[in-house]
């Protein structure tokens, strides 16, 4: 009795196995829904989601309420238009979502396939992987370029499709993948840097795979030569604070006796600075710090300069060549920053791009980092530092000073380099400040009077397409 009923178990269980089968399998060879191959008319290119408004975090400053009210609307659609034209330098195809579907016959590269503009360029890896046909056929397509590949035999057809198309059609898979890894890319626009996305499909299936489009860049290669005369040349801004900087540029030649120093300086009343390798650059008077700053390292011919304030004094913990072994150790950081008088001043910077209509959110957190270098757990990788740094002479020059800051301006630098310049602190190094003392004049020209930071505050709205910031 028991044998029967294990043999009737038996006979349901396989029997509902086959109609389930049956249900599932819709037709003859055909897969069920949920992972049945798209249709041709599938995008497989999808854009990042929408930006989202950005959340302002507490006390934050809203610079719209910056914003003369008879103002704010003529300087909104001026904004929105330079944003518009700050997206089309910047934005690429590269930025669009790809994915790659499953089980998918198609081989293709998916990254780093880089051409020269109007320069042919075989696309490496086009293969097809196919069960056993009657028959092959694939379509390629691009449109930022045209494809082609050599004059088939008589097994394949080649044919054109408009100027950026190409069909490949040939009853062997062999001379079809044969064909198919001699297919050249060739852009027909020239652009020093753009990107173009091509099309493969083969049935039911499509791939979409990215081509870069870049002229190469000529290398800057700094000669470092044999000591750190020829590493790091020293750089600093000066404004009515001759004392202070003639004490500076004593502490300097006390360890540092031929390096090269260079000033610039918009005093009211400019004095003479001389000495072997100090180069004194005069100004109109009260451009700005960031004016001087511009002008001191756009005469920079080392590697590295580093910055300093010019009431500052060099001690014996003033190591400059322990920031260049960091630099030169790790070759991916711009700037990195040190102490003074023992004390590390750093911050990170939290951006949110928020919407193209209100504007960002960013929030600078004072005493915010990172996490350590490898190898130097005295450094940490930050979003800005103090005024005590070492930095990569071209990589500042292409962030640069923006001289409409004249008075107390610093992490907004920082601000215009984020996402361009790495930045860490490291304690290791520091520097002394000298005994604060100032003369009247420039107490008056030091201390940002309201319309200054007004003006801050709206330059960011503007320049940096923000809706609010806060200085933690």
């Amino acid at each position: 009795m028991f044998g029967k009923r294990s043999l009737l178990v038996l006979v349901i269980f396989v029997a509902t196995f086959l109609m389930l089968c049956l249900m599932y399998s819709n037709s003859a060879g055909e897969l069920p829904t949920d992972v049945r191959p798209p249709s041709k008319r599938l995008s497989f290119s999808i854009g990042p989601p929408p930006p989202s408004e950005c959340t302002c975090p507490g006390g934050s400053v809203l610079l719209k309420d910056h914003i003369p009210k008879e103002e704010y609307e003529e300087l909104m659609q001026r904004r929105a238009k330079e944003l518009k034209q700050h997206k089309a330098r910047t934005s690429s195809v590269l930025s669009r979502l790809l994915f790659a579907l499953p089980n998918s016959p198609l081989q293709y590269p998916v990254q780093g396939y880089t051409v020269r503009p109007l320069t042919p360029t075989l696309i490496p890896g086009l293969e097809l992987h196919a069960g056993k046909r009657s028959n092959y056929k694939v379509f390629l397509d691009v449109s930022k370029g045209t494809l082609s590949t050599e004059i088939p035999g008589e097994e394949a057809t080649v044919k054109e499709v408009g100027k950026t198309g190409l069909t490949i059609e040939s009853s062997n898979l062999d001379v079809l993948n044969k064909l198919l890894a001699k297919v050249t890319y060739t852009s027909t626009v020239y652009h020093v840097n753009t990107a173009d996305l091509a099309s493969f499909k083969f049935e039911d299936h499509h791939a979409v795979f990215p081509i870069a489009i870049k002229q190469p860049q000529l290398p800057v290669l700094y000669d470092m030569g044999k000591d750190i005369n020829s590493h790091v040349t020293i750089a600093t801004k000066t404004f009515l604070r001759y004392p202070q900087l003639k004490v500076l540029l004593k502490s300097i030649r006390d360890f540092y006796s031929n390096i090269k120093v260079i000033i610039a300086d918009d005093s009211l009343k400019p004095e003479p600075i001389t000495g072997e390798n100090v180069l004194h650059y005069i100004m109109p008077p009260a451009q700005g710090w960031f004016a001087g700053r511009n002008l001191a390292v756009s005469q920079v011919t080392t590697k590295y300069f580093l910055w300093v304030d010019d009431d500052f004094v060099f001690t014996e913990n003033t190591k400059i060549e322990k920031l260049v072994e960091v630099m030169e150790a790790v070759p991916e950081l711009d700037v990195v920053g040190a102490s003074v008088e023992g004390n590390m001043f750093y911050f990170s910077l939290d951006y949110n791009e928020g919407t193209e209509t209100d504007g960002g959110c960013l929030d600078r957190k004072s005493n915010g980092k990172f996490h350590s270098l490898p190898d130097y757990p005295q450094c940490s990788l930050a979003s800005g530092v103090v005024n005590f740094f070492l930095a990569r002479t071209d990589a500042v020059q292409r962030v640069g000073f923006d001289p409409k800051l004249k008075r107390v301006a610093h992490s907004e630098f920082f601000m215009d380099g984020l996402g361009s310049l790495m930045v860490a602190s490291c304690g290791h190094v520091s520097i002394g400040h000298q005994p604060r003392s100032a003369s009247a004049d420039y107490s008056h020209f030091r201390n940002p009077a309201h319309s200054d930071s007004e003006f801050k505050l709206q330059l960011h709205f503007f320049k940096n397409h923000l809706k609010c910031i806060r200085y933690g």
